[in-house]
C-alpha cells in the first residue's frame, strides 16, 4: 500500500484530505492498489499509453497528484471523452490532458466518480 505523504507547498490540510478522498475513489473504481508513478503521482490500474509518434509507455488508468495550485487528476483519453460530464462537474479547470480541482467541496462527487469510472473503462479498452 502507498502511504500518501504530502509535504512542502502541497501540505495544505484541505489538499491532503481531498487527495486522500480521490485516492479512495480511484482505488474503488480501478479495483487496483495505489502505485507511485514518479515522486508525486499516485496511480491506479494500468494501460499502455501510445503517443501520436508511435512511442509507447506503461501508464496508469487513472491517477491523482496534490499540486500547489490544485489537485490534479490524470485521466485516460483526451478530455473530449468527458465533455458531457465536465459540464455538470462544478468548479474545475482543465489542461492538455488533466483535470484540476481546487477543492472537492466545489465539485459534484457523483459526477467525479462517473468520470473516474469512465477513465478506468477507457483504459481497459486501450
Amino acid at each position: 500500500a502507498v502511504r500518501l505523504v504530502i509535504h512542502g507547498a502541497d501540505a495544505d490540510p484541505q489538499r491532503q484530505a481531498d487527495t486522500r478522498a480521490v485516492c479512495a475513489l480511484m482505488a474503488k473504481a480501478a479495483k487496483a492498489p495505489a502505485v507511485m508513478w514518479g515522486p508525486s503521482i499516485v496511480g491506479f490500474g494500468h494501460r499502455r499509453l501510445r503517443y501520436p509518434d508511435g512511442r509507447e509507455i506503461d501508464w496508469m488508468a487513472v491517477g491523482v497528484s496534490p499540486r500547489k495550485a490544485a489537485t490534479t487528476l490524470y485521466l485516460t483519453g483526451g478530455l473530449d471523452e468527458y465533455a458531457d460530464l465536465l459540464a455538470d462537474l462544478g468548479k474545475h479547470t482543465t489542461g492538455k490532458g488533466c483535470l484540476y480541482v481546487k477543492k472537492l467541496d466545489d465539485v459534484d462527487l457523483t459526477v467525479l466518480t462517473t468520470i473516474v469510472a469512465r477513465s478506468v473503462s477507457l483504459a481497459k479498452k486501450a
